[in-house]
């Protein structure tokens, strides 16, 4: 959520936040309402109190008609207090309601519009001729096949659409992938975690996934949890109603989990193959930065994003996405899209956000820096999102016979293997 004190001081820069965003701009005003109605309703609730409190002090003073008007007083003071604590409390409520429902403050840099709207910042290797080389590249679900690496058809009889088995060399390109990506980033000092897959209502909705994307999420009525569509949920929540030393700063996690996403929005897209699926696993980083760094947190978040898809000898490029394709936590993202030759554009593969103190005020994370304690900074930048790094090794490392070459960096955790042999023709 954002400070109400800056909302108070500058609501035409919420206003125009909003607007950018595609979100609507009312809202603002309901909440500079709501919270005036707080303000003076606290206001009008000590005044009573204190009213109450010095009446007290007379009574037992007092005797005969006095003590019996003021005891008449006393009760319809009580009445009143009791009428302030509720409109105080109702006023407060509404006052949370609508902040929650308040996405973060867009960085002035961000490109507006909506989703195609972003803005191309680099682009990193060469896009194959296939046609040149003499041959038609195959898509990710034909090579997975030939490889026996992916099965679809029985990933669809057991759990229904959108659901996959990787199998035989599948299965050891996944572990593949995510202990370099681990190596990677421990390397890079982060910390790794193995992270819960199901978290609580307040880790959910305080790391801004109930609102606009609530219905992407899969919960459990029966136990009220969440499943977790990113382990950035836990990560951010980990600190959850702590204090932190400030020289413990920068904290960096990376953590692996299953993710788990409904995919509601996305009715006829992707549906071939392990592009877009309901379940899939990830390596994701998450840091916890002092509010003065995160832009340039932000940025070594995309640089090691960069890094490992290098690694990869991936072409791709970074996006500064634009306002309507934030989503309600991020400040500002960049997404790294690499190319998929059967479908001849680039496909986001990785993210980083910067979500400022929005995640933390809503958690109640804060950084302790000599006398002063205040809310902390969280970003977080997805490694390796493992399907869709699939789908672009397969697709761009494919070779006319069917194999796949395997980039060096993956080679120690395949036992060497420098090409993916077909199984079957």
């Amino acid at each position: 959520m954002i400070d109400l004190r800056l909302l108070r001081e500058d609501p035409d820069r919420v206003r125009a936040s909003q607007r950018a965003r595609g979100e609507d701009v009312a809202l603002v005003d309901a909440l500079l309402s709501a919270d005036e109605r707080r303000r003076s309703s606290g206001v009008r609730f000590d005044e009573l109190r204190n009213e109450q409190k010095s009446l007290g002090k007379l009574i037992p003073k007092a005797s005969g008609d006095e003590k019996a008007e003021l005891l008449k007083k006393a009760g319809q003071l009580a009445a009143d207090v009791k009428a302030a604590d509720a409109e105080r409390d109702a006023a407060d409520a509404e006052t949370q309601e609508l902040l929650l429902r308040l996405g973060n403050l867009v960085h002035p840099d961000v490109p507006v519009g909506g989703e195609e709207d972003f803005v191309t910042l680099e682009e990193h290797g060469t896009i194959r001729d296939f046609g040149a080389e003499g041959f038609e590249p195959k898509d990710h679900l034909e090579l997975g096949q030939l490889l026996g690496a992916i099965d679809v058809e029985r990933g669809a009889k057991v759990s229904g659409s959108r659901f996959y088995f990787l199998t035989g060399v599948g299965a050891l390109l996944e572990l593949a992938l995510v202990n370099a990506a681990i190596a990677q980033a421990t390397e890079a000092g982060f910390t790794p975690m193995l992270t819960p897959a199901l978290v609580r209502p307040q880790s959910m909705a305080g790391t801004g996934f109930l609102g606009q994307a609530a219905q992407d999420v899969y919960h459990l009525d029966k136990d009220d949890l969440y499943l977790v569509g990113t382990s950035e949920v836990p990560l951010a929540a980990y600190h959850m109603d702590e204090i932190i030393e400030a020289e413990r700063l920068p904290l960096r996690y990376a953590g692996f989990s299953p993710c788990f996403r409904r995919e509601a929005g996305s009715h006829g897209k992707d549906t071939k193959g392990i592009f877009r699926v309901h379940q899939f696993d990830k390596v994701e980083m998450f840091s916890y930065v002092a509010p003065e760094d995160s832009e340039a947190e932000h940025q070594r978040l995309l640089a090691w994003e960069k890094q490992w898809l290098t690694s990869l000898e991936l072409p791709f490029r970074v996006i500064d996405v634009a306002t309507g394709d934030l989503g309600a936590s991020a400040a500002r993202k960049f997404d790294c899209e690499a190319w998929i030759p059967t479908q001849g554009k680039y496909r986001e593969l990785t993210s980083t956000s910067d979500c400022t103190e929005f995640q933390s005020r809503r958690l109640s994370i804060r950084v302790r820096d000599g006398k002063q304690v205040k809310p902390l900074a969280t970003l977080n930048g997805t490694l390796c999102a493992v399907p869709r790094t699939i789908v672009a090794i397969l697709e761009n490392h494919q070779q006319a016979d069917g194999s796949v070459y395997v980039p060096e960096v993956l080679r120690p955790y395949l036992g060497g293997r420098e090409v993916l042999e077909p199984v079957s023709r």
